[in-house]
């Protein structure tokens, strides 16, 4: 049974506040899984994103299937690219990236992932990816030659996710980046919040427990993180005193 979103609605319901630990298959050697999986296991994560946003083939399923053997946490595809679809994982998030003009990303890369996406039973999750400047170009604006929304441009950012729900998206992800220089401010996740009836996703940029509860103090239902793991380990254990 597909349930992945249908657990984190009720999550969201009981008013728990999920965290995602980003794993890039390309900064994750398999054979150094086994301790980083038992590490996210003991903290306080509830979920783990498998992506980047350039991967060579057949990576990301490898690091699926290895990471499925230490743990019973659901993986979610946070795919870069067609290339990164595995039957394995739990389910995919369907990303558009609606803050960008570029076809490719706004619905081309979809169509070219269903022959993929017939041959599996993954949960697909349809997701509306807001791309806002963080002080710094990122993987994503040079992979998709998309430029982000300034954060001083509040209203776009706004209207711009609700435009992502009126058009039947499940999720809302606000992406500040990978390796950010600053987060998605308080400010932008507590109005994007305001204007959404659909859970809210903030990543990129969070380096500490301070602005992780900032995140979800304004309004996020779920936040990832990946860059602040990749560097320092030690910063599972900061965060095993809970939220």
């Amino acid at each position: 049974m597909k349930r992945v979103y249908k657990n984190i609605l009720a999550s969201i319901s009981n008013k728990e506040k999920l965290l995602a630990v980003l794993i890039d298959p390309d900064k994750m050697p398999v054979d150094h899984v086994a301790h980083f999986i038992d590490k996210v296991n003991q903290s306080v994560a509830t979920h783990i994103f498998v992506g980047g946003s350039t991967v060579a083939e057949d990576v990301t399923e490898s690091l699926i299937i290895a990471i499925k053997t230490y743990t019973k946490l659901p993986v979610l595809i946070f795919p870069g690219d067609v290339n990164q679809i595995s039957k394995h994982a739990d389910a995919l998030l369907f990303l558009s990236l609606i803050s960008g003009r570029n076809p490719e990303y706004l619905i081309g890369k979809h169509v070219t992932s269903i022959p993929q996406l017939r041959a599996t039973n993954l949960e697909v999750i349809s997701t509306g990816y807001i791309l806002i400047e963080n002080g710094r170009q990122t993987a994503v604006e040079r992979v998709t030659k998309t430029k982000p929304i300034p954060r001083t441009d509040l209203q776009v950012i706004i209207d711009t996710a609700k435009a992502g729900e009126l058009l039947g998206m499940k999720w809302m992800y606000l992406e500040a980046g990978s390796g950010a220089l600053h987060p998605i401010t308080p400010q932008i996740i507590r109005a994007v919040k305001q204007e959404l009836s659909i859970p809210l996703i903030v990543g990129g940029g969070i380096r500490s427990k301070a602005q992780l509860d900032e995140a979800y103090h304004a309004g996020a239902d779920l936040v990832v993180i990946g860059t602040a793991f990749e560097n320092d380990i030690t910063f599972f254990d900061e965060l095993k005193s809970g939220r």
